[in-house]
């Protein structure tokens, strides 16, 4: 008959713990079996050694010079239904002197042994001729001026034959102990059990509809509370990308449906007006910008997911900050000369800074920041990128980003890095942009371990402060 493994968690541990428990009973039977055992020869030894002390008493030669044995020998009539005794006396020459009638002739142990009984009682189990096993003590006695050796001995039949019935009854009972323990360790596994069983239920329920819900916890210090935080934090972070997703997708739709409208616009009044060279060049023109602008919005909103969903493994490797900026700076130089904006930089150390952070999305980060000052510095001014290392712990850089240009009030230096607000909705001027640089920049930095926001200036203009996070071990 084929088993098959337990499919509950419940089962499983009823019979682990069933067999476990079957096993420590299995282990005690034998223990209290061996020392019951034990303690009732210790028993048997010591009422031989009284018997035999008892013996030495009632022997006596008679006239002949026969060893005899007085026959009020059992001086408790019960002694004689207890066990069968059997007694046998030698000389020191081998010699039988005496032997109990109910020997018929066997002998008790054979041969003298070497120093037998010469140091108290000597005990050992022997083997009579019929198959019976005997618990022997031998004693040496002296009598009349001669030298007697006492054997007594105690059948073990019956005291075997008990003991076999008590290891039998200790066996019987472990089956129903077992059986009592399985249908507690049940009743244990299911109270035990059923918060799992409520938390899976609710987890059931819980759909793209609902990732609000959570697990109720009883008790969050316990292995099933901390399970159940663990799924309450997964649920979260479940929550927290579909809530991304639909985030993505409503922007996406809301940002691209513009342009689409726009291009669609263009193209139906270009078919609807008397078509010559100008204007279909016109139609076309406000159609390409239209689509670079879209291209623009579809690049922003694509980096934006990868740096929503950016892990802790893209910043395995630390990065050299000054080298990186350094690299911003050659990139966007070209097109600040041309609108004859000059960036300097302040408060350089000798020694390289290192950040943790995803290379890639970094340097995006810190071109959309300044290319977000060059655009609002007016022309002939300065942009100034200031360094400062803070020795707290942890050490972290300061990056202060600083224009000239019109600036930015109060109530709305947290609205700028907000999806699809520019400062153009803020600013009289302004070049076209798509609204998700200081966004970007934003999450980049914050999943870096670091922060950003806009600061004050007394002097005008816009500061923008970005703080980091230092490697240490790469710095030094």
């Amino acid at each position: 008959m084929h088993w098959s493994k337990p499919r509950t968690l419940r089962s499983r541990l009823t019979l682990w713990y069933t067999s476990i428990l079957g096993a420590l009973l299995l282990i005690y039977a034998v223990i209290v079996f061996l020392f019951q055992y034990a303690s009732l020869t210790r028993q048997i030894l010591h009422d031989e050694v009284q018997d035999v002390i008892t013996v030495e008493g009632l022997l006596y030669f008679d006239s002949s010079d026969t060893l005899r044995l007085h026959q009020d020998y059992f001086s408790r009539p019960q002694s004689r239904l207890l066990v069968d005794r059997y007694l046998e006396v030698r000389d020191l020459q081998n010699n039988i002197l005496y032997s109990s009638p109910n020997l018929e002739g066997m002998h008790l142990g054979g041969t003298l042994r070497k120093n037998e009984g010469d140091r108290g009682f000597d005990e050992r189990v022997i083997r009579l001729s019929n198959g019976s096993h005997i618990f022997l003590v031998s004693h040496i006695h002296g009598m009349n001026g001669r030298t007697l050796i006492l054997r007594l001995g105690y059948s073990l039949a019956e005291f075997r034959k008990r003991m076999l019935q008590f290891f039998l009854l200790l066996l019987i009972a472990i089956p129903a102990a077992l059986a009592l323990a399985a249908l507690a360790g049940q009743m244990i596994a299911r109270k035990a059990l059923r918060p799992i069983q409520e938390m899976s239920d609710r987890a059931a329920g819980i759909t793209a509809n609902n990732l609000h819900d959570r697990l109720a916890i009883m008790n969050p210090y316990d292995e099933l509370g901390r399970m159940g935080t663990v799924f309450n934090l997964l649920l979260e972070r479940l929550e927290q990308a579909f809530q991304q997703l639909h985030r993505f997708t409503s922007d996406a739709a809301h940002e691209l449906r513009t342009p689409l409208a726009s291009m669609r616009t263009i193209g139906e009044v270009a078919l609807t007006e008397e078509s010559n060279q100008d204007k279909t060049q016109q139609a076309l023109a406000d159609m390409l910008e239209e689509a670079s602008r879209l291209g623009q919005t579809i690049d922003s909103l694509l980096l934006l997911s990868q740096a929503e969903t950016a892990s802790g493994a893209q910043f395995h490797h630390a990065i050299s900050l000054q080298e990186l900026i350094s690299e911003v700076l050659g990139l966007l130089s070209p097109i600040m000369e041309d609108s004859r904006v000059k960036i300097v930089e302040a408060g350089l150390d000798q020694s390289s800074v290192f950040v943790r952070a995803d290379r890639h999305l970094l340097r995006t980060a810190f071109v959309n920041v300044l290319h977000n000052a060059w655009k609002f510095s007016p022309t002939d001014s300065t942009i100034t990128v200031r360094y400062a290392r803070t020795e707290q712990t942890p050490a972290t850089i300061q990056v202060t980003i600083e224009d000239q240009g019109p600036g930015i009030s109060p109530e709305d230096r947290s609205v700028v890095f907000e999806r699809f607000v520019t400062r153009s909705q803020h600013m009289p001027f302004t070049k076209a942009g798509t609204g998700l640089g200081l966004s970007i920049a934003k999450l980049v930095i914050e999943r870096a371990g670091g922060q950003i926001y806009i600061g004050s200036r007394d002097e005008g203009g816009t500061s923008c402060v970005i703080i980091l996070p230092i490697e240490e071990h790469e710095s030094q």
